[in-house]
């Protein structure tokens, strides 16, 4: 809903002309309200072409409008099943967020919740984010700052990850085809054994796991421990409503990285996806090849 004084904010965007700022890499932004001290009334238009990184905003007055898009040309379908997670860092201060759409305004982060560093999620289709500087007397101290991500709604376990699907995460197994698919595609894929849950949050758990086979990982979430038994060790967050069996039985992992943590995708029983991958190599169906000894 578009109250009277967002309007003065939009207006000065459509018609008046805005302040335009491009990332120098496209992926991360850094400005400062200095700039513009003595335009307080002005919106700086913020362009991001990239599927993840961050922005800080020192000393923030005005406000800016940050446009984000993914790194390469895509379809309006495409475009529909992305969506767009941001995550401030605890010391973020100074400013309300908004989801901006042909000018009404929703509120999507408070600055009194910028503290606890939870991640939000909306569709790119939606609109771009509008942040709105706090009227301060004394902004020295003052510091926006968060990270963002392009997340896809669809495909192998992203049922799972609970801030696009808030309220609705399914537990459910994954297919066949999603299970050879998160094999090849998933930012990581392995075999292991859960060890144990640790203190989380509402949202999710953190599960410690050991894996015996690593067969890719987008960033170093699992840690080598050759010299205690040759070993990848690390921490999968599973969804609080999903529970998982430690011990014992030895499961496919697969699954996404967002902000620096693992999220579980597809995870059969390790014997199970060996039936099916067998299945699916005398077929001549296998995405991909693994080495699965």
């Amino acid at each position: 809903m578009l109250r009277p004084w967002a309007a003065h904010w939009i207006a000065a965007v459509l018609l008046c002309g805005a302040v335009a700022q491009y990332s120098s890499d496209q992926c991360n932004w850094r400005g400062s309200g200095l700039s513009h001290e003595s335009h307080r009334r002005d919106v700086e238009q913020v362009y991001l072409r990239c599927s993840q990184g961050s922005l800080e905003w020192l000393y923030p007055t005005g406000a800016i409008i940050v446009n984000l898009r993914p790194n390469t040309e895509a379809s309006s379908g495409h475009m529909a099943g992305l969506h767009v997670c941001i995550k401030p860092y605890t010391y973020s201060q100074g400013s309300h967020v908004y989801l901006e759409r042909a000018g009404d305004l929703t509120l999507l982060l408070a600055e009194k919740d910028h503290a606890q560093g939870t991640v939000h999620c909306f569709s790119l289709a939606e609109g771009a984010l509008f942040v709105e500087a706090v009227p301060q007397t004394d902004i020295s101290r003052r510091i926006t700052a968060f990270q963002y991500e392009l997340v896809p709604s669809q495909g192998p376990g992203a049922h799972m990850y609970p801030y696009l699907h808030s309220g609705s995460v399914t537990c459910k197994p994954c297919s066949d085809e999603e299970v050879l698919m998160a094999v090849c595609t998933s930012d990581f894929a392995g075999s292991g054994i859960f060890q144990g849950v640790t203190s989380g949050t509402n949202d999710h758990a953190p599960v410690v796991v050991t894996l015996s086979r690593l067969f890719r990982q987008k960033s170093r979430v699992f840690a080598w421990s050759g010299a205690r038994g040759r070993r990848w060790s690390g921490r999968i967050n599973v969804p609080a409503q999903c529970g998982v069996h430690t011990g014992g039985d030895e499961y496919l992992l697969t699954g996404s990285v967002h902000f620096g943590g693992a999220w579980l995708g597809c995870a059969p029983r390790y014997k199970d996806f060996l039936k099916l991958y067998v299945r699916a190599q005398k077929a001549g169906t296998n995405p991909c090849q693994i080495d699965t000894d």
